[in-house]
């Protein structure tokens, strides 16, 4: 086993420039943990965020950028019995992604579906953890409802789209224009909304309102959400590009019963997240490997060239995921 890795680090706070090359001591798994040796690793606007500055890891984790990756493991710590050295994982990362090699909590990690690559199955832990614990575990999301994705054609937005379909509930998205609106229409989405040309609210509520909404826009969504919501309706808050702070009528929320929560993954217990991927283990990985779903790729580049990685993530005209190419 080498005892130093290329990685790419944050070399100071800034746009994509500042992802750097450097040598690292490769790490060692310790209590519960699994060594990877990463093939590919997803790249996702949290790594983004943290490299502006905006979003610190968590005491004890990997400086490095990268919440999720696909790879072999090489090394277990004690306590560990599965997976086992050798066997193919994807794995939610607590950080440190964008390396050859990661140490994450044994428990996070999953086995690649059947018949799916490591490009793929680096696609999957972030977005799927993600969307699970929150249209779910969270919200409840039944059979029959009606569930709107805002930004449905990004990768939490795929995920979402698939999943709340392949569960039975009546789906519906929005997007930046007519190709990626199509898109959503074709992972499942009963109607896709361009939000440039049409107002989502009064779309939603000549379908009779939105039973779940999940949302990462945040501003004067929130309060457009709430009036898109039918009776006894739920918003999910997973992110707020359009800002975290609003002035919010709690009257409707009253009068209808509405509920507003929210979360986010990376602060989350290790506990927490095991439990997530338990559950994504027995609900969803058979959908997995029976190709009944499947993440929607945009593209990968080399480990490199993550800056253009981050480019391509924040210009907004991508499609479904994006990853690196690591081994």
């Amino acid at each position: 086993m080498t005892k130093t890795m290329r990685a790419v680090e944050i070399s100071r706070p800034g746009g994509p420039e500042v992802l750097t090359m450097v040598d690292r001591p490769v790490p060692e798994p310790g209590h519960g943990q699994v060594l990877i040796r990463v093939d590919y690793a997803g790249v996702n606007r949290p790594d983004a965020l943290q490299r502006a500055g905006a979003y610190a890891p968590p005491p004890g984790a990997s400086d490095l950028p990268g919440l999720e990756a696909a790879g072999e493991v090489v090394a277990t710590g004690p306590g560990v019995t599965w997976p086992a050295v050798g066997d193919k994982v994807c794995a939610l990362l607590p950080g440190g992604g964008y390396a050859q090699f990661v140490v994450t909590p044994a428990a996070h990690c999953l086995p690649v579906p059947q018949g799916m690559d490591m490009r793929a199955a680096a696609c999957l832990p972030e977005t799927f953890f993600t969307v699970w614990s929150n249209v779910f575990m969270r919200a409840g999301l039944q059979a029959g409802e009606r569930f709107l994705v805002h930004g449905g054609s990004s990768g939490i937005g795929t995920t979402a789209i698939q999943l709340a379909r392949a569960k039975g509930a009546r789906v519906f998205a929005t997007a930046g224009s007519d190709e990626k609106c199509a898109v959503c229409v074709s992972l499942g989405a009963e109607a896709a909304i361009n939000y440039r040309e049409a107002d989502f609210v009064e779309e939603m509520k000549a379908r009779g309102g939105a039973d779940v909404i999940l949302d990462m826009v945040g501003g004067d969504y929130v309060a457009r959400n709430l009036a898109a919501l039918a009776d006894d309706g739920r918003l999910v808050q997973i992110a707020f590009l359009q800002g975290p702070k609003v002035t919010v009528n709690l009257a409707p929320l009253m009068m209808r019963r509405l509920t507003l929560t929210g979360s986010t993954l990376r602060p989350q217990s290790e506990l927490a997240k095991a439990r997530i991927a338990a559950a994504l283990r027995t609900e969803v990985w058979p959908l997995l490997d029976a190709g009944r779903i499947a993440p929607v790729m945009d593209s990968d580049f080399p480990l490199g060239e993550a800056a253009a990685a981050h480019a391509r993530l924040e210009d907004g005209a991508h499609i479904g995921k994006i990853v690196l190419k690591v081994g």
